[in-house]
């Protein structure tokens, strides 16, 4: 059982609005970038990162698996897949130049597709490979209907839908106005729109310094927020410290957290009450699970970013037992064999053996694009 192939693969699949921004991005299309790994058996697996669907850097990406994760892959057995993550992870010359970015998003791909490879060979959905459910249900918090480039009558229509129509009790709206204050008067209209008992997060993409930060969460005291996600920049633990001990809104971050050691520093230092991994940053599902174990060890609870990561998060959501809650961005599932499915506001448990990351043939060739 060992690998004889590895195929890169870029999609660029239409959002399902024409445009969305927050605070800090615009994109219109989102960049689906992986590999294929092929056993000599005939079994294969897929995994893939989540990019803004820039050409030239996923391409970047994929020349990282080609070049240089592929060589070291060939020949060996894909069921070791926690050593292979070692081997790839830590070899001399590529931790040089890695540790984060272009070559841990690379790894994440070629990670997911071995345990999305050795749960098929098993015949089993991967949570069950893991170990089996620990949850009989996960929430969703609908993200899709909050975007800072709608305007306050949409995003008040959107959640109303949202809630009333679909079923959904959990929200997220993006704030990261230049005025605080915008944001305040656009959640509190939507907060008076769907009453007291829907919980209601927001996610400011880095984009606001301390202060600011202070001074919107005093003004939004009264709106009963879920959590504050990435309200600072991404990588300054102790300012997310000083607002977490400065407001009763918790503090949710993680997706832009790319080590097992990034996690701790800001659990230990008391900077985040929800951890939101992504196994596109973490290199796979394998440091993942590490980052999982961890907040659990903290009785820290996960909510995993989806962005749009969902299809192998639902998995992870259901096994492990710090999660019950996940983001919902319904982008790219109808690309897929066994897309994600959330109704009344739950997410459906994967039932088909893998990661539910096998591409359909026909977005293969229609959204794919040359990796030259």
């Amino acid at each position: 059982m060992t690998i004889t192939a590895v195929h890169p693969f870029i999609l660029h699949l239409p959002l399902t609005q024409s445009s969305i921004s927050d605070s800090t991005h615009s994109i219109t299309h989102w960049g689906v970038v992986g590999a294929r790994i092929v056993s000599d058996d005939g079994h294969e697996g897929f995994g893939f990162t989540g990019t803004h669907a820039h050409l030239a850097s996923d391409r970047l990406v994929t020349s990282c698996i080609s070049d240089s994760y592929a060589p070291l892959l060939i020949g060996e057995d894909e069921r070791d897949h926690r050593r292979l993550w070692m081997k790839l992870a830590r070899h001399p010359a590529l931790q040089w130049v890695g540790r984060a970015g272009i070559t841990q998003l690379a790894l994440a791909a070629v990670d997911v597709a071995l345990w999305d490879l050795n749960s098929k060979r098993a015949g089993v959905p991967l949570w069950k490979y893991l170990g089996g459910a620990t949850s009989e249900r996960v929430e969703a918090y609908n993200t899709d209907i909050g975007w800072l480039s709608f305007t306050g009558e949409q995003l008040v229509e959107n959640s109303r839908r949202a809630v009333e129509e679909e079923g959904f009790t959990r929200i997220k709206l993006k704030v990261g106005h230049d005025d605080p204050s915008v944001d305040v008067e656009r959640l509190a209209a939507v907060r008076r729109a769907i009453g007291p008992k829907i919980r209601i997060a927001i996610d400011g993409n880095g984009k606001w310094d301390l202060p600011t930060c202070m001074r919107f969460c005093n003004a939004a005291r009264d709106l009963d927020l879920f959590w504050f996600e990435e309200p600072l920049w991404y990588d300054d633990v102790a300012s997310h410290a000083a607002l977490a001990r400065s407001t009763a809104i918790p503090v949710a971050l993680g997706e832009q957290l790319y080590t097992l050691d990034a996690f701790k520093a800001f659990i230990a230092a008391g900077a985040v009450t929800y951890v939101q991994p992504d196994v596109t940053r973490l290199g796979g599902v394998t440091e993942y699970l590490q980052v999982a174990d961890l907040a659990l060890a903290h009785r820290l609870p996960i909510a995993p970013h989806a962005g749009e990561m969902s299809q192998v998060h639902v998995h992870l959501s259901y096994f492990h037992p710090a999660s019950s809650i996940l983001e919902y961005i319904p982008w790219i599932k109808d690309h897929f064999a066994e897309p994600i499915s959330v109704r009344d506001g739950v997410y459906a448990r994967p039932e088909q053996p893998g990661a539910s990351t096998t591409p359909l043939p026909a977005s293969m060739e229609r959204y794919g694009k040359a990796l030259r």
